[in-house]
């Protein structure tokens, strides 16, 4: 028995490295699944725990102390995600606020809702006191004209703001988490002009970054014209403000948002096409070729036009992650070692984990990575199998290898990406294999290229003739967007699940993809349950609003809510995670109440439900009702209703957050967002 451990051991020790992100993750998501905020002395019995560990398994050679690195690396994912978590803590807004602001433009983008909207560093609240003050704010614009928005300028306006909001939903996403790490204390909106208080000037680096790709957007977009160039400016500077929303939604019906997403395939088509127009350049001249390590010039030349496009595409956090991950790859070129591999993927995600672990939690790394270790896998099992090396040897094998390439890798990222894309976004695009493959070779082989084409020939004047060849190949991409898009049965719509569900499907198929030997062929136990899971669940039957405006009640399988109009976020995701496709509107349309009424008593399983939103009504008056019901929601109740029902007031929701509720077995479930989020460093009162 100890024979074949020892020899299995052996047959992973070549992949035993790919495993260090894998187990630094685990402490990561340990500690973004506490329920309170871990004390200094949980650190520090974690870190006394990780030590002896560390002492042991650099000191041992034997085969334990492959298992005593793990301990040590769950231990350091922990206090690397705590470490972070106090190092990104800003100052938030503790009230709502209403008033003058002023402060420095930092960044410009468009909301949910399709308005412009200003992020703000060096804020100034009138009375409000600096210390209480945040560092950052987001303000979305609803009022017409005012100053033009230019980078670094000071501006004034009057806005409402309020601090992150909790999940709309227990158990949701925590949009508090997000804003914590973005170091954004406070969110609103104005309806009045925005005034200029002090021109752009004295720019630091970064703002002076900003208004170039600002500059270079506003180029773009007139060189090239309508959504074509609005896709353009996307990929190149970042800027999505023109692009139109319905486009949007087409791209992500279609599986191709991907393409719009500054990333890995934007970074990668970049520097591939730097390096090889560089590589086979220089090999034309023979002097040059017999001389110099041209592959190593051609890397060095890729990793300098990475760096131009991550600084000038807004160095965001995906941008970033590709960036690092091309970087791994031109460094074992420049170290005679094999670019693309596992371990290189594994080095790129160690990287990142550690200066960002709360990438961990992001759709956007989990989709890269999903992406990434299945194609090089895919690839690696691939080339070693003799069918392939047949094709390759074909008359036609130079054309039909790469053809036959094209379809493989497009098929395993999609399918390595789909149950992320359904967990995050409750919807997987059936036809999105068709739309990638009409779609990446021209994005590989016109786009991109006419992109860089367009960059060398600006010093000379003649950068419309790369426009023109980027703006004809992106019209094609765009066109075959809203051919898929508008296919009948163009996206599965599915309902969200808890996280466990992805993290048990993600171990799954890292067992698939790492794991060396028919062992491999464990990893769809996981990921078999997991789906059986996700497809038992059932989502609550009654869903509340924090501020208790808005009620969802299931009927029959669907959501009906009780307002055509308001907390229009909230109501997108609640239908979004029901896997309902259907808007506020449609859904306030449904049979159960009308729209709008204020007060009302519903069956919900075998116990009654009450509503009543007006204050007016005596406590007597809502104390009977109280008796009358099972649960009363009465949002703008005060204190001193009595009975024996569930009353959920103004102060209860303050306190606790939104609602779920559900009714089984003739029981009351009732969960709030804030029970569910714990106490934790973002959710706290501002300090």
């Amino acid at each position: 028995m100890g024979w074949s451990i020892t020899e299995s051991f052996d047959n992973q020790r070549p992949r035993l490295f790919c495993w260090v992100p894998v187990w630094l993750g685990c402490g990561i998501g340990a500690y973004f699944a506490c329920a309170v905020e871990p004390a200094m002395a949980v650190y520090a019995m974690v870190a006394m725990l990780a030590v002896p560990c560390l002492i042991f398994a650099l000191r041992w050679q034997n085969l334990w102390r492959a298992f005593l690195w793990i301990p040590f690396l769950i231990a350091l994912g922990f206090l690397v995600a705590g470490a972070r978590g106090h190092w990104v803590q800003a100052p938030k807004l503790g009230w709502n606020f209403y008033g003058a602001v002023e402060g420095t433009i930092a960044h410009l983008d468009r909301s949910a809702s399709d308005k412009p909207r200003l992020t703000l560093i060096d804020p100034v609240l009138a009375g409000v006191a600096p210390d209480k003050t945040p560092s950052r704010i987001r303000v979305s614009l609803h009022g017409q004209g005012g100053t033009e928005l230019i980078p670094g300028a000071r501006v004034m306006l009057t806005a409402h703001l309020s601090p992150p909001a909790g999940a709309v939903e227990p158990g949701g996403f925590d949009f508090q988490r997000k804003a914590w790490f973005q170091r954004l204390g406070a969110l609103g909106y104005t309806r009045l002009p925005v005034m200029l208080a002090q021109p752009a000037k004295d720019q630091n680096w970064s703002l002076w970054i900003f208004a170039v790709r600002m500059r270079m957007s506003r180029v773009i977009r007139r060189a090239i014209g309508g959504q074509p160039g609005a896709f353009a400016a996307a990929i190149v500077t970042g800027d999505r403000s023109a692009l139109d929303p319905v486009m949007l939604q087409n791209l992500r019906r279609s599986n191709l948002a991907h393409l719009l997403a500054i990333s890995g395939l934007h970074m990668g088509l970049l520097t591939g096409f730097i390096f090889a127009i560089i590589r086979y350049s220089l090999a034309l001249i023979p002097y040059l070729a017999l001389r110099l390590p041209l592959k190593k010039i051609a890397a060095v030349a890729a990793m300098v036009a990475g760096a131009g496009y991550l600084l000038l595409s807004g160095a965001n956090i995906a941008t970033q992650r590709a960036f690092v991950m091309v970087l791994v790859m031109l460094f074992a070129v420049l170290l005679d070692r094999p670019a693309v591999t596992l371990r290189a993927v594994a080095l790129a995600a160690i990287l990142i984990l550690l200066f960002r672990p709360e990438s961990l939690i992001e759709p956007g790394f989990q989709m890269s990575f999903a992406a990434t270790t299945a194609l090089v896998a895919s690839f690696d099992t691939l080339k070693r199998l003799p069918q392939w090396l047949q094709i390759r040897q074909l008359r036609f094998g130079g054309l039909l290898a790469p053809v036959l390439a094209l379809v493989i890798s497009s098929f395993v990222a999609g399918l390595a990406t789909a149950p992320i894309s359904a967990f995050h976004f409750n919807q997987v695009a059936q036809y999105g294999l068709i739309a990638n493959l009409a779609s990446v070779p021209v994005m590989g082989f016109v786009v991109m290229p006419a992109a860089v084409l367009a960059a060398v020939l600006s010093g000379v004047g003649l950068s419309s003739a790369g426009f023109w060849f980027m703006g004809k190949g992106i019209g094609w991409i765009l066109g075959v967007a809203t051919a898929v898009a508008r296919m009948d049965g163009a996206v599965l719509r599915l309902p969200s699940a808890p996280i466990v569900v992805l993290a048990v499907i993600g171990m799954g198929g890292l067992l698939l993809v790492l794991w060396r030997g028919y062992g491999r062929l464990t990893g769809l136990v996981p990921i078999a349950l997991a789906l059986l899971v996700w497809g038992q669940l059932q989502r609550p039957q009654v869903l509340i609003t924090d501020n208790g405006r808005l009620v969802g009640i299931q009927n029959a399988g669907l959501r009906q809510l009780n307002r055509a109009k308001g907390n229009g976020f909230a109501a997108r995701v609640w239908l979004e995670n029901d896997g309902d496709g259907r808007d506020q509107r449609t859904a306030a349309r449904r049979a159960l109440f009308k729209d709008g009424e204020d007060d009302w008593t519903l069956p919900v399983g075998s116990r009654k439900i009450a509503y009543v939103w007006s204050g007016k009504i005596p406590n007597a008056a809502l104390s009977a009702r109280c008796r009358q019901v099972d649960v009363l929601i009465a949002p703008n109740s005060k204190s001193g209703v009595s009975g024996r029902c569930v009353l959920i007031t103004r102060a209860s929701l303050k306190r606790g957050g939104s609602v779920a509720m559900r009714v089984s077995d003739g029981r009351i479930h009732i969960k709030n967002a804030r029970s569910m989020a714990g106490i934790r460093l973002w959710n706290l009162s501002a300090r």
